[in-house]
């Protein structure tokens, strides 16, 4: 895109209410944070998150499986990549099967949108893709709140290619203003005829209707072991007109994605209590996270007591909270004694 093009784009979209800093709501759009490690194999069992921060793999009752990877492979301007990797076909489809990627984002993010008013937004959706083969995949806007969407169909090479997508504005149903998931940005990479059995409504909003999500002529990507897909630069605008990637310094982006997930190695402390029955230690945290999470042993914590270590995987619990985590023990072989190790706090959408 030529300066002059990028700058009658940006002009465009700050006329319709967009444009300027922080106009890309998806965060690690550029792939660049995995706290949780660069690769997991094995996926499409159940869904989860498993290697780039904040994407999702949403998947039910396909025995296809894939590797989910950072990836080095990128298009200019980029370091870093989403790959999936097919390792095991799934070519007998069930109606039910379903595999997608992507992010849910809070209501109280999204509200320039100004969904469901008479002053409602246009999205803009901007993302760069490639593939072992052809492909044709699609990209949709979910609306939890209101319970509609809407979508569209785009294709896939072998060559790194930048997919650029204008949904129109819609002026039915409001968005929340609260940290719950209130619109999700998805690719839809494989499903069966429940999602795929109807009519494709492109590019129009509406009340979901699930047999039309993925139909028309649409690539399985469990069709071969060969197949694989790569995505980054992925951005989420208001306005009228795709600009280009808002690239932000790596510790602003960890720090978002650590409202939602992070990874905590727990400095030696003093663990405080009533003997060897229950004890606990408190810890601030980084960052404010999204809500009271889930926590979780991530390696592992140990107890010293005096010069002698043990893990505590099986009796140590972890409760995060918005700006501090706890970590609770008991059956301690005394009650005077340090823990250290790496914990896990979860408060994704």
């Amino acid at each position: 895109m030529s300066k002059a093009a990028e700058l009658a784009n940006l002009i465009g979209n700050i006329n319709a209410g967009g444009g300027g800093v922080n106009r890309n709501v998806i965060i690690n759009g550029a792939m660049n944070v995995a706290q949780r490690g660069t690769s997991s194999t094995g996926i499409g069992a159940s869904s989860g998150y498993f290697a780039c921060d904040r994407w999702k793999i949403t998947t039910g009752n396909t025995a296809g499986r894939l590797t989910m990877t950072q990836d080095s492979s990128a298009p200019s301007g980029f370091a870093n990549s989403t790959k999936l990797a097919c390792t095991t076909a799934d070519t007998s489809i069930a109606a039910d099967e379903i595999t997608i990627l992507g992010q849910s984002l809070e209501g109280q993010n999204v509200q320039a949108f100004a969904k469901g008013t008479s002053d409602a937004k246009p999205f803009v959706v901007s993302f760069y893709v490639k593939g072992n083969a052809s492909a044709t995949y699609v990209a949709e806007l979910y609306d939890h709140d209101n319970t509609r969407n809407i979508t569209q169909a785009f294709s896939v090479t072998t060559d790194w290619a930048r997919v650029e997508l204008t949904f129109p504005a819609d002026t039915t149903g409001a968005l929340d203003d609260d940290n719950a998931a209130s619109l999700t940005f998805q690719i839809w990479i494989h499903a069966g005829s429940t999602y795929s059995g109807g009519t494709f409504a492109d590019n129009t909003w509406g009340s979901v209707t699930q047999a039309n999500r993925y139909a028309g002529s649409r690539t399985s990507f469990f069709d071969s072991t060969d197949r694989t897909f790569f995505l980054t630069g992925v951005q989420l605008e208001v306005g009228q007109n795709p600009t280009e990637f808002e690239h932000e310094p790596f510790e602003r982006t960890l720090e978002k994605c650590q409202r939602y997930f992070l990874r905590k190695t727990v400095p030696q402390g003093y663990m405080n209590g009533m003997g060897n029955t229950a004890q606990y230690e408190s810890y601030d945290l980084p960052v404010t996270m999204r809500a009271d999470g889930t926590g979780s042993v991530s390696t592992t914590v140990r107890y010293w007591s005096g010069s002698t270590a043990t893990s505590l995987s099986g009796t140590v619990s972890v409760y995060p909270k918005t700006n501090h985590v706890i970590i609770a023990a008991g059956n301690l072989t005394d009650g005077n004694g340090y823990i250290d190790g790496v914990i896990d706090c979860d408060a994704e959408l």
